[in-house]
Formats: structure tokens, C-alpha cells, sequence
């Protein structure tokens, strides 16, 4: 251990981290081991170049984006939405759709400690986010006498305590054999002035890296080989807070099926032209989702000659990938996205502090960033008040109780 901790100096010392073995001496031989091999793991260049680039001030530009042709879903005529359903049917009956779950958050902002699955509505009885995707996955695989293969995406923070959770509650009746759990990535926590952060007196502050690690992960895990040799044709990727979004859904499987696209997307519509939810767009030719917060009104505005406004689809994180988009996106490095959070940290002092406005930076990958490597997605605009209820925190349009209520409603009316 002598010969690490010498390593670890001269490491902390090139890259002005010294701070993180303030408190080492009082340490127990097994919190000092611990400690220094996380540092020892920790790619020092990366994150603090991460910190640099992230400093500069990259604005998108509308110069090069052009609209995303897209099909709303409401208005499909009954045969057209017959022949998709029925193509995405035979896609699920034939066991080549997979259902891939991005679980790697915690209920932090829900002030809930636990992963965010594992966060119950108030139903009757109480169910669990996951118990509410479960449900989904179980009632197509007994309608299509199928079964669907389950992944679920879980962070470093959460991995076992979700596994423990569906044992605990027997995977909510469905076959475990069918749910796979794997891991995404994380990177350290960085404060504003470029120093790591320790979450405890021996631990360094780890955040996942985002959704977009989610190919990378796959492959990892062997599990795009295991996909493959399953027959998998199509995944469909989804988070795990809205509790309307059927993952399963024949029609949108059919519809991207017949796109010829290898990817998909259900989208919203953007009612306030002031909104800045980045929207889906062509740029430099390609399918992307563009931050147009600096060109709100430049965009929101533009119709076609129908009167359909062009660019007021945003991202509800309902994707669907086709097995050889994702082996394609394996070996893609994403780029990394900035933000600003709240985290506690082990000050000076050695003690735990909690602050009142954001302090930290972590980086994030997307899965959106995925997009831009395809030639074309097909797009179904969905309709928010039936397929969009997720659980955000305790205040504001996305609730726990408005997604009850919501959830409810749906299963009453497909009763």
C-alpha cells in the first residue's frame, strides 16, 4: 500500500488534487486502500479536460438546420394504423423486440432515498415504477404469447439495491430468466473551481455519465452478442419515470419498421413558442435534437404551407433502435454534456455539507447523440396527455400525483 500511496501523491499532485487525501490518517487500513485505488481508477485528464471544454461557451446555430419530416399519430387514418399495428404485432410475436429500461437515477428530487424505480405511486394497491413497466412487458408477452427479453440499465449508486428490490418482490411476476441488469459508467464530481469532490472522508463523489452510455455499457456487458444471438431485431429504449409510456407499443414499432429507418422516436409537440426544450431538427443533413434556447423565436415560429409549425417537436426518451444501430453505436465515443447541480460534499472541516444552490459539475452522455450518425428517424408525434406522465419531483406538471392520476385514468379506459 506504500508504494500506491507514493503513486497517489505524485498523481494528486500533477493535477492539483491533493485535497483528496486531507483526511487519510484517518482512515482505516481498509478506507486508505479503498481510497487510493479509486484514485488510482479515476482518468484525471479526462474529466479535467471535460472541466476546460466545458468553460467555453458553444452556442447551436440555425444556419445549417433544416425540419424533421414527422407523422402525428392522432391523425392516422383506422387502416393506416390497422397495417402498422399489425407489422409491429408480427415484429413482438416473433420475438424480435427487446425492451431496454434506463434506471440508473436516484429519487433524490423526490425527496426519496432509493433508486427511482423503486419510488411507489399512490395506487390502489401502491405500485412501484418498475412494477408499472413490468405490468406493461407482462401483459405483451401474455397478448402475443411471447417472451420479451428485459434490460435494465442501473448506475454504480443503485445496481444491487434494484437487483434486491425485484427479488424482494419476485419480479412482480414476470420470468426472471427474461431481465438483465447492467451497469452504465461514472465520472467524479467537480466544483466550480476544478477540485474533485469527496463524499466522504475516504470515498471520492462519483455521478453516472449519463443515458448516452448506454451502447457502450451493452457492449461491456457481452450483451449486444447475447442480443444477437437471440434474434433481437429492435430495442426499444425508454426511461423509467413515465408511467404512461407503454414500451410495447405495436403501432410505433410498425411505424418505424415500415420508415426503413434503423431508429425511431416518439416526440411531443411544443405548445409555447418561448419553451426551450431542445427540438428535433436536421442539421448539416443529419437527424439531431438542437438546444435552441438562443433562437427560440427564429424557430418556433416557421410553418410549412399547410400551416404546420416545423420545428416544435421535443424528446420524450421513447427511441426505438434496431440491433444493428446499436452494435453501430458500440464504438462511438459521445460527446459529454455539462450540468450544474447540487451535491453534497466533505469540507475542510471533515464534515458533510449541504448546500443551498448548486456547487458541482457533472457530465453527462446522451442518447440522443446517437442520432446524428443515422441518415434519417422516422418521428411519431404522440399525444402528451396519453402517453406523457413522468415523475420529476414534487412540484410543477410532472408530479406524483398528476401521473397517478393520469395512470389510472388509462387503466380504466383500457378496461
Amino acid at each position: 500500500m506504500d508504494d500506491n500511496l507514493d503513486i497517489v501523491k505524485n498523481l494528486l499532485k500533477k493535477y492539483n488534487q491533493e485535497h483528496l487525501l486531507q483526511f487519510y490518517s484517518e482512515l482505516t487500513e481498509k478506507q486508505k486502500s479503498n481510497l487510493l485505488n479509486q484514485i488510482l481508477d479515476i482518468d484525471f485528464e479526462q474529466i479535467l479536460c471535460l472541466y476546460e471544454k466545458s468553460k467555453l461557451d458553444v452556442l447551436d446555430s440555425t444556419e445549417e438546420a433544416e425540419p424533421l419530416y414527422y407523422t402525428d399519430k392522432s391523425n392516422l387514418s383506422e387502416t393506416r394504423k390497422k397495417t402498422l399495428y399489425n407489422l409491429g404485432t408480427k415484429a413482438i410475436k416473433s420475438g424480435k423486440v427487446g425492451v431496454i429500461t434506463l434506471a440508473g437515477g436516484q429519487g433524490s428530487r423526490l425527496g426519496f432515498n432509493g433508486p427511482k424505480g423503486t419510488f411507489c405511486l399512490e395506487l390502489t394497491p401502491k405500485k412501484s415504477l418498475f412494477e408499472i413497466l413490468c405490468d406493461y412487458i407482462k401483459t405483451a408477452s401474455s397478448k402475443f404469447k411471447v417472451n420479451i427479453p428485459w434490460y435494465i440499465m442501473t448506475s454504480t449508486n443503485n445496481h444491487f439495491e434494484t437487483i434486491s428490490f425485484f427479488e424482494k418482490n419476485n419480479y412482480f411476476g414476470y420470468d426472471r430468466t427474461n431481465v438483465t441488469f447492467f451497469t452504465q459508467g461514472n465520472l467524479p464530481i467537480i466544483d466550480v473551481n476544478g477540485k474533485l469532490v469527496l463524499s466522504d472522508i475516504h470515498k471520492v463523489l462519483f455521478a453516472s455519465n449519463g443515458n448516452g452510455n448506454l451502447f457502450s455499457a451493452l457492449r461491456r456487458a457481452n450483451l449486444i452478442s447475447s442480443m444477437s444471438r437471440q434474434k433481437l431485431q429492435w430495442l426499444f429504449v425508454g426511461g423509467v419515470d413515465n408511467v404512461l409510456l407503454d414500451p410495447l407499443d405495436p403501432i410505433f414499432i410498425g411505424y418505424t419498421i415500415n420508415s426503413k429507418c434503423e431508429i425511431g422516436s416518439k416526440t411531443l409537440f411544443k405548445e409555447s413558442p418561448t419553451d426551450t426544450s431542445w427540438i428535433f431538427a436536421r442539421k448539416y443533413g443529419k437527424p439531431s435534437i438542437v438546444d435552441c434556447e438562443n433562437f427560440v423565436e427564429q424557430l418556433s415560429e416557421i410553418k410549412d404551407s399547410k400551416g404546420n409549425y416545423l420545428y416544435r417537436d421535443v424528446n420524450m426518451l421513447a427511441h426505438l433502435f434496431s440491433l444493428n444501430a446499436i452494435k453501430k453505436m458500440a464504438n462511438i465515443v459521445f460527446p459529454y454534456h455539462r450540468a450544474f447541480r447540487k451535491n453534497a460534499f466533505i469540507n475542510y472541516e471533515g464534515m458533510k455539507q449541504v448546500p443551498d444552490a448548486p456547487n458541482t459539475y457533472k457530465f453527462e452522455q446522451f442518447v440522443f447523440d446517437a442520432f446524428p450518425h443515422f441518415d434519417n428517424i422516422a418521428l411519431l408525434r404522440v399525444s402528451k396527455e396519453e402517453e406523457f406522465a413522468p415523475i420529476k419531483n414534487f412540484n410543477g406538471p410532472y408530479n406524483p400525483e398528476i401521473a397517478a392520476q393520469k395512470y389510472e385514468k388509462k387503466m380504466l379506459q383500457m378496461l
